[in-house]
């Protein structure tokens, strides 16, 4: 079995070791700050993780199958953060961190990828099989305009409002039916390996890439439980807090994965990481989420305020005007972490 490089291995044991000071500094009540501050070091290790055994898998399988595993286990801090937020009551920061997620991959996280795949490419643009994107963000915008459709209902304080509950359910069901009708084919389809000297085998670059999002969602939530007293100390809104600070420690496996790819050249695999991401965020973790929230303290809804209406809306055109060509360019990707910081500057000021 091929292993690990010399500097690999060391990484791998700090990552390891602050990883275990995070834990020290939760379970024994170290000061808000101190702890926060190794949470997030430790995050961002294990991002690092995540990101390596995704790219040896990518050697063994397609570059479709292995975006939707490793989006599916990058996606575990966002489940984490959700779920304990709901518990604790506070349904403003779970809402706007599962809404941030969405905003923070196909916003920031997509274009700091194509800034950095067209920088790479030959005449500064990124290219990418459209097939891979096509599928996934088909998807999304499937799935973002159902939860915009019934966002502008719910909002609108007509009667509809009044069964929020029932019909934020309903929706979240036939979102996952549409993300299981979608799934299947997509993995069947997928291309194949784009190749390379792999250097881990297949069931250790998956068991890497488990521990890897397992140990990033524990950490999360030490991330999170630090953060609250930070909130209040520098006066932040719960909606800042959840739509940036939030969703983009939950997300940072994401931002090291696909922009590390990018920078290596792997368009497809990076493309198909992001997207993928997003669209399990839409079609499978919102909706499993809000039914998983009838069993909790807080229930999670589509009820969202008409500022996220109206970005979701934006954002769904947006990445699949942009994916659809299987071009990047610098400029795209530019206009789409402008997006995502207007959207930031405004919950900054709620």
């Amino acid at each position: 079995m091929r292993q690990l490089r010399s500097l690999e291995q060391v990484a791998f044991a700090l990552i390891c070791g602050v990883v275990a000071v995070a834990a020290v500094g939760h379970y024994g009540h170290w000061s808000s700050v101190a702890t926060f501050a190794i949470a997030a070091l430790a995050l961002a290790g294990l991002a690092w993780v995540v990101s390596l055994a995704t790219e040896q898998v990518g050697e063994h399988i397609s570059p479709a199958v292995t975006g939707l595993l490793q989006a599916s286990v990058g996606n575990l801090p966002e489940l984490f953060v959700v779920v304990f937020a709901l518990r604790a009551g506070e349904a403003v920061v779970a809402q706007s961190a599962i809404v941030g997620s969405l905003f923070a991959n196909v916003l920031l996280v997509l274009g700091f990828v194509l800034v950095v795949g067209a920088l790479r490419g030959e005449d500064r643009v990124m290219r990418f099989d459209p097939k891979i994107a096509k599928d996934a963000a088909t998807l999304l915008i499937v799935c973002l305009f159902i939860i915009v459709l019934v966002g502008l209902s719910l909002s609108a304080g007509d009667a509809a409002s009044h069964h929020v509950k029932a019909i934020s359910v309903i929706a979240a069901a036939l979102l996952l039916t549409v993300y299981l009708a979608w799934v299947v084919p997509h993995v069947r389809n997928g291309a194949r390996p784009e190749g390379g000297a792999a250097r881990l085998g297949l069931v250790l670059a998956l068991a890497l890439l488990i521990v890897g999002g397992v140990g990033a969602g524990f950490v999360s939530d030490w991330f999170i439980d630090a953060l609250r007293p930070a909130i209040a100390q520098l006066h932040i809104s719960q909606a800042f807090a959840g739509l940036v600070i939030v969703a983009i420690a939950g997300n940072a496996v994401e931002h090291v994965v696909g922009v590390r790819l990018a920078a290596k050249g792997k368009s497809d695999l990076a493309i198909s990481v992001v997207v993928s991401s997003v669209a399990q965020i839409a079609a499978f973790l919102f909706p499993l989420l809000v039914l998983v929230s009838l069993t909790l303290r807080t229930p999670l809804t589509f009820a969202l305020p008409p500022l996220y209406v109206g970005a979701l809306a934006v954002s769904a055109v947006a990445v699949w005007q942009i994916t659809e060509d299987g071009e990047g360019r610098v400029y795209e990707g530019w206009a789409l972490v402008a997006i995502y910081a207007i959207l930031a500057v405004i919950t900054l000021y709620e």
